[in-house]
């Protein structure tokens, strides 16, 4: 069976405005950071993403040919599942567009053979499948700057019964990588 991992970068007041990034990630760029994102993808076997992600991350991985630390064909080569009612055709290697069923699609993936799938951003996904209680774990890389506005990754609505924290490690430059696993209330009350 699959772990469903949500994978985000974001500020400490939970931006994860893709338009901004030059004010919150970019400056807090390092070699452990880049040696912990190639890592993640490197660990995952498939991608679940909305359609905003979807048409961000194949208009700029396809085309990524220096491959020196392995993201670019791993990515390009893993299978991709992209949840969208709008998308007609997913032209990136090894696409397939959900658009009906889209919980039940889900679950069936998570039942077959393999590691795990990784939601990379996508926040309106990640609230759908909050609700629907099908996230395993998140992988937070939180960056050492607050917005005060954007694009926040958990809006309202979106609530767990609670988390454990399984990991975390402090990246140079003040980035933290925090890890959670989701638990049910019995379990909170009895660790």
């Amino acid at each position: 069976m699959r772990k469903l991992v949500v994978s985000a970068w974001v500020t400490l007041d939970g931006i994860f405005d893709a338009d901004t990034m030059q004010e919150w990630f970019f400056p807090f760029n390092s070699i452990a950071k880049d040696e912990y994102i190639r890592d993640s993808i490197l660990e995952a076997d498939a991608l679940l993403v909305g359609r905003t992600t979807f048409e961000m991350l194949a208009s700029y991985w396809p085309f990524q040919l220096n491959d020196d630390n392995g993201p670019a064909s791993k990515i390009n080569s893993m299978k991709k599942f992209v949840v969208s009612s709008k998308l007609e055709k997913a032209d990136w290697n090894n696409s397939t567009i959900i658009n009906k069923n889209i919980i039940e699609e889900i679950k069936k993936l998570k039942q077959q053979n393999g590691s795990e799938i990784q939601i990379p951003g996508s926040a309106t996904l990640v609230q759908s499948l909050m609700k629907a209680n099908l996230i395993d774990e998140y992988r937070l890389l939180v960056h050492p700057i607050i917005m005060g506005s954007g694009k926040r990754f958990f809006k309202n609505e979106m609530k767990t019964s609670g988390m454990k924290l399984v990991k975390t490690q402090t990246l140079d430059k003040g980035v933290v990588l925090l890890c959670y696993q989701l638990v049910n209330e019995w379990q909170l009350n009895n660790n």
